[in-house]
């Protein structure tokens, strides 16, 4: 049976925020802080850290930038629902609907770990695992967790030769984000929408 675009928004939405969560919830409780798993050779690793800031590992203030974006995230998540829902009624197409709800996706799985995993973990360290639902209570309070990251794709990584001027002998990575499925979900809908959906993106923000 073909879904309608609303139960199709509904289950992209619900199936990448779990697979999101998941992975974030068995990297909390298997990894250690910089501890790294090969993938495929040395070119895209599981490799464990956490931020207390926005995508990509970018930082945004202290104390009250971390509630000050937790609390922008929570409008902007209540925007992009509003959005949705409305462009379902409108009419747009799936595809449409599909590069929204990947951004909608990206930001609720960081604002899950920012609102929440502060209260039901422990915090990870360099030498010890986080367990969930600790005694005593987690790491920090509400709104103030740190977001899991784990993609890491060092595509190059070499030590610049002694003739390079300024750099020669130094360490040479690209691409040095370390990342998580749910900032994934946000650059791939962006991309898609202005790569593939420009128009319709422009007639939606008129």
């Amino acid at each position: 049976m073909r879904l309608t675009p609303g139960k199709q928004v509904t289950l992209i939405v619900f199936i990448l925020l779990l697979i999101d969560q998941v992975v974030k919830i068995w990297i909390k409780t298997h990894m250690t802080i910089g501890e790294s798993i090969p993938v495929f050779g040395s070119w895209f690793q599981i490799y464990f850290i956490e931020n207390n800031g926005m995508a990509f590992g970018m930082q945004f203030g202290g104390t009250v930038g971390k509630f000050l974006l937790t609390a922008l995230r929570l409008v902007l998540i209540g925007v992009i629902i509003y959005y949705l829902r409305r462009l379902v009624k409108e009419g747009a197409s799936r595809a449409f609907l599909t590069g929204i709800s990947l951004i909608l996706v990206g930001a609720i799985g960081n604002v899950i770990d920012s609102m929440f995993y502060g209260l039901i973990f422990s915090e990870s360290t360099f030498t010890q695992l986080a367990t969930i639902f600790p005694e005593g209570g987690g790491y920090a309070p509400f709104m103030f967790g740190k977001v899991v990251d784990m993609l890491y794709f060092p595509m190059i990584d070499i030590v610049l030769p002694d003739w390079v001027p300024f750099r020669g002998g130094e360490q040479f990575i690209f691409f040095r984000p370390i990342f998580n499925i749910a900032d994934s979900c946000i650059t791939i809908g962006v991309f898609f929408l202005l790569l593939f959906r420009r128009k319709e993106l422009m007639h939606a923000l008129k």
